[in-house]
C-alpha cells in the first residue's frame, strides 16, 4: 500500500473519531470531510511538492537543492526491476514534455502555473 493511500486511511480514521463516527455508521468519506472541512492529505501533499519544486527551480545561489534534485547515481551497474520513481519523474509527467527542460519553465513565482494536484499523486 503506498504512503499517500496510508495518509489518507489515517486521516479518514481520525477524521471519523472526532466525529465520534464508526464503520458500522456507514457514514459515507465525502460526508465526513464535508462534516470535518478538512483538506484531504493528497491534495496538500502534492501542492507542497509542486510548491516546494518551484522555490528550488527559482534559486540561482549555487546552493544543493538543485543540485539535489537533478543528480543522478551512477553506480555502474544496473539495479533489478522497475527503476526507482524520482521526484523529477512526477514533476515531468505534470510538466509535460515540452521543447525545453521542465526546471527552465518556472523562472518567477507569477508565472508559476495552476496544477490540478490530481495528476501529482
Amino acid at each position: 500500500m503506498g504512503l499517500i493511500r496510508r495518509l489518507r486511511v489515517t486521516q479518514r480514521a481520525m477524521e471519523r473519531a472526532t466525529l465520534g463516527v464508526s464503520l458500522r455508521d456507514q457514514i459515507r468519506n465525502v460526508e465526513i470531510r464535508r462534516r470535518t472541512r478538512v483538506t484531504d492529505i493528497a491534495q496538500r501533499v502534492a501542492k507542497l511538492k509542486w510548491q516546494w519544486v518551484g522555490h528550488i527551480v527559482r534559486r540561482k545561489d549555487g546552493r544543493w537543492g538543485p543540485k539535489v534534485l537533478e543528480w543522478q547515481p551512477r553506480t555502474g551497474r544496473r539495479s533489478v526491476g522497475r527503476p526507482p520513481t524520482r521526484w523529477t519523474d512526477d514533476i515531468k509527467r505534470v510538466a509535460g514534455s515540452g521543447s525545453e527542460p521542465w526546471n527552465l519553465e518556472l523562472p518567477t513565482k507569477d508565472l508559476f502555473p495552476a496544477v490540478d494536484v490530481y495528476r501529482l499523486m
